[in-house]
């Protein structure tokens, strides 16, 4: 199944990062926060939002930061997505 975001939307999906402890112990993904960095699987085409014009500054598979509470959760093919605004982006890593 395809995800196609509308507007100023982007659909990512959580990158994991094994959590490593000082003495060398890994955590379980249970026990960590909601990750905060994301791939980028889907974008919107941007577009009038509000009444102003929305252009996308960025593209399938960036990897990004976006806000800790951003977006809605949902799963499709057994793979968690999310789909936040461009504007709950923060920065994209490089």
């Amino acid at each position: 199944m395809k995800v196609r975001p509308l507007f100023d939307k982007v659909v990512v999906e959580s990158v994991e990062m094994q959590e490593k402890t000082q003495s060398g112990f890994y955590l379980p993904t249970a026990s960590q926060e909601k990750q905060q960095m994301a791939k980028i699987v889907a974008v919107g085409p941007g577009g009038l939002v509000d009444g102003k014009e929305v252009v996308m500054q960025v593209k399938e598979g960036d990897t990004i930061l976006y806000s800790k509470y951003a977006g809605s959760e949902f799963k499709v093919d057994g793979k968690e997505l999310t789909i936040i605004r461009q504007s709950d982006i923060l920065a994209i890593v490089e």
